[in-house]
């Protein structure tokens, strides 16, 4: 068993979890009730762990989980009434209020 993922938001570890598991890759949830014990051992320590079951399907697996997160990444956009860069977050120009919805 390989660890492919972990996370501290037990959500988004489960969301990896059934992203993965849609591929047929078969998966272990480690340290998936352990956020209770943190002051007792590191609150890094108690983090859900994404463990792949077969080591032949670890770089598939990894390959799916870097898909993930590279999929909510989008890129910042410059406006084109005054030219401000703005963050991809933004739907409209945080500087001149300018809508650029197409971009």
């Amino acid at each position: 068993m390989k660890k492919i993922y972990t996370h501290d938001n037990a959500f988004i570890v489960h969301n990896v979890k059934n992203l993965v598991e849609a591929q047929g890759i078969e998966v272990f949830l480690k340290n998936e009730f352990a956020q209770g014990a943190v002051g007792e051992v590191s609150a890094f320590d108690a983090w859900p762990e994404l463990w792949v079951i077969n080591d032949s399907d670890y770089d598939r697996a990894l390959a799916v989980v870097n898909a993930t997160q590279q999929a909510g990444t989008a890129a910042d956009w410059v406006c084109d009434n005054c030219g401000e860069v703005n963050a991809a977050s933004f739907d409209m120009c945080w500087q001149c209020q300018h809508d650029n919805h197409g971009n």
